[in-house]
C-alpha cells in the first residue's frame, strides 16, 4: 500500500484558480502533480499552466493510459476519471472509471533501468562476444544471461551476489527482459560464473577496447594509472598462493589482510586493463610488468603514462626514456625532491597556462620539470589546514587544563590528538616533561611559512618537454578520474536483507 500511495501521489491532474473580474466568475487551468516529502507532506508542483479553457479542452487535458486490448491485439488509450462521477461525452469510448482505494500493486519492477543496461550491453556486442564462451551446461543453467544479470546489477544497483540472489532480481525486470525465470540467479551460480569470466579477460578487453573505438571513437595515447588496496575483515590465509596479505592500506586499515588493485583508464574514463596483486606488492615494483603486458597485449604505439608520486622509480624512468620508441611519462614527484629544487626555481618567472593556473619549468638533463600552482586548491589547502590547526591547538589547550592525570594518561591524548590531525601537529612543538604529567606546546612558525609556499602547488617530471604546459596540467589532474573510479569500487554496497546461513 505504501509503493500504491508513492503512485497515486505522483499522479498529475488538473486544478483551477477562481477569480472574479467585471462581476463574472474566471477559472484558470495548471496541470500540477503531487510531490510527497519529508513527513508524509504532499506538495503540488505546477507543471504547465493552461489559462481560461473551456470544458471540451479541460476534458481533453485528462491523464491518458496505453492498456492492450487482447480482442483486437492492439493498444488503444484510456482516460482515467474517478469512480464517483459519469465519464463525460467528450470521452466516450475511451473513458474509463477507477477506484483508487481498490486498486492493488503486486509485484512492481524496475524496468527502464534494466531495459537501458541491456541495450547497452546490446551495443557493447557482448551478448556475440559472450555467447561463443559461456555455452548452457548440459543442466540448462544460462551463463551468458547470468552473466548479463551480474553487469546489470553492478551498474544499476552495485551490491553482494547474496543481495542480488535473495532481494534485488525480483524487485528488477531482469527475467522479463532476458525470458528466465528465478532459476537464473541461484547463489552457487552467481559465483560460479565469476570463476568463469577469468580465462577470457585478456580476449575482452581487446574486443571492448575495440568497440569504444568504433562507437566513441576512443583514444588510448594518454593512459592514467593508480593503485589501490581493498581489505578483508578475515584471518590471515594459509595457503601461500593467496593473494590475501598485510601491507600498506589506502583505507588507513593495516590490521586486515588486503589485495591490490591496478586500474589503466584512459582520460574519458574508458579501462584498458586491470590486475589484482599480493596485498604486499609495493607500488614501485608495478610498473615495469604493467608495461611489458600493455606492450605485449597492443604493442609498441605512442603513449603517454600519468602516474602519480609513488608509482615509478627513477629506475623505471630512465627505462621509459631509453626505451626503443622512448615511452612518455608524466609523474608527480616526492616533496622531498621540490626541497632540493626550491632554490633554482624560485629565480623563475610563473606563466599563466590557464584562469587560476600558472606554471614554472625547469629544465633538468633529460627531463622537464614543471611546478605548477592552483589558486583554488590554495584557497581549499589554506582551508583544511587551519580547520585542523585550531582543532588541535584548542584541544592541546583542553588537555593542558586538566587535572588529575597520570603521565600515561596524557601521552595517550596526546597520541589521540596526533592521530587526528597529524599535519597540522608538524607544526606545533611540543615539550613533555620527563616525569611530569605536563608539557608545553608553541607554533613552529617558521614550518608553518614553509607550508604555505607549499600549499595547492604540484611538482611534475616529465620527459615530454615539446609539450605545452597546460597540457601537461590537465593531464595530471585526470589522475582524479582515476581515484573517483577507485572510490566508487570500493564504495560499500548496499547491505543484504540478512546474513547467508553458515
Amino acid at each position: 500500500m505504501e509503493q500504491l500511495q508513492r503512485f497515486c501521489d505522483s499522479l498529475m491532474f488538473l486544478r483551477y484558480n477562481r477569480r472574479f473580474k467585471d462581476g463574472k466568475e474566471h477559472c484558470y487551468w495548471n496541470v500540477v502533480e503531487n510531490k510527497r516529502c519529508a513527513g508524509g507532506k504532499v506538495v503540488q508542483r505546477q507543471v504547465l499552466y493552461l489559462g481560461e479553457i473551456n470544458d471540451g479542452q479541460r476534458e481533453a487535458w485528462c491523464q491518458l493510459i496505453e492498456a492492450f486490448d487482447e480482442g483486437s491485439q492492439r493498444h488503444r488509450q484510456l482516460a482515467l476519471f474517478p469512480a464517483d462521477r459519469e465519464v463525460p461525452t467528450s470521452a466516450n469510448g475511451y473513458g474509463v472509471q477507477v477506484r483508487l482505494d481498490a486498486m492493488e500493486l503486486h509485484r512492481p519492477r524496475q524496468w527502464g533501468a534494466c531495459w537501458l543496461t541491456c541495450q547497452l550491453y546490446q551495443q557493447l556486442e557482448l551478448d556475440q562476444f559472450w555467447s561463443a564462451r559461456l555455452a548452457d551446461s548440459r543442466k540448462g543453467t544460462q551463463w551468458r544471461h547470468i552473466l548479463q544479470t551480474l553487469v546489470c546489477y553492478r551498474l544499476i544497483d552495485p551490491g553482494s551476489e547474496w543481495r542480488l540472489h535473495r532481494q534485488w532480481f525480483e524487485q528488477s525486470a531482469m527475467a522479463d527482459l532476458l525470458g528466465a525465470d528465478y532459476q537464473l540467479v541461484q547463489k552457487n551460480a552467481l559465483y560460479h560464473c565469476l570463476d568463469k569470466l577469468l580465462s577470457h579477460k585478456t580476449a575482452l578487453f581487446d574486443h571492448l577496447r575495440q568497440r569504444w573505438q568504433d562507437l566513441f571513437g576512443a583514444d588510448f595515447e594518454v593512459l592514467l594509472y593508480d593503485l589501490t588496496s581493498t581489505y578483508f575483515e578475515s584471518p590471515p590465509p594459509a595457503n601461500e598462493d593467496d593473494k590475501r596479505r598485510f601491507g600498506h592500506s589506502s583505507d588507513k586499515r593495516s590490521d586486515c589482510v588486503q589485495v591490490m588493485i591496478a586500474l589503466i583508464v584512459t582520460p574519458d574514463g574508458f579501462p584498458l586493463a586491470y590486475e589484482v596483486l599480493a596485498g604486499n606488492t609495493a607500488g614501485s615494483t608495478t610498473l615495469r610488468p604493467t608495461l611489458q603486458k600493455i606492450e605485449a597485449q597492443y604493442g609498441k604505439a605512442k603513449r603517454i603514462w600519468v602516474m602519480d608520486r609513488g608509482i615509478p622509480s627513477d629506475a623505471i624512468l630512465a627505462e621509459m626514456r631509453q626505451a626503443d620508441p622512448p615511452v612518455s611519462y608524466l609523474v608527480g614527484t616526492p616533496k622531498g625532491r621540490l626541497s632540493k629544487l626550491e632554490k633554482a626555481l624560485l629565480g623563475l618567472p610563473w606563466k599563466s597556462v590557464r584562469d587560476g593556473v600558472d606554471v614554472k619549468l625547469l629544465p633538468q638533463q633529460q627531463e622537464l620539470y614543471v611546478l605548477a600552482q592552483s589558486r583554488a586548491r590554495i584557497h581549499k589547502d589554506r582551508g583544511i589546514r587551519r580547520r585542523k590547526l585550531k582543532w588541535l591547538w584548542a584541544r592541546l589547550k583542553q588537555v593542558a587544563a586538566m587535572e588529575g592525570l597520570t603521565r600515561e594518561e596524557l601521552l595517550m591524548k596526546l597520541g589521540a590528538a596526533r592521530s587526528k590531525a597529524r599535519a597540522a601537529w608538524r607544526l606545533i612543538d611540543i615539550d613533555v616533561a620527563e616525569k611530569d604529567a605536563t608539557f608545553t606546546f608553541a607554533l613552529n612558525r617558521d614550518k608553518l611559512r614553509t607550508v604555505r609556499r607549499r600549499e595547492g602547488r604540484y611538482l611534475l617530471r616529465t620527459n615530454l618537454s615539446a609539450e605545452d604546459p597546460a597540457k601537461l596540467w590537465q593531464l595530471y589532474t585526470q589522475l582524479v578520474e582515476v581515484e573517483a573510479a577507485f572510490k566508487n569500487l570500493k564504495g560499500r554496497p548496499s547491505a543484504p536483507p540478512d546474513l547467508p546461513p553458515a
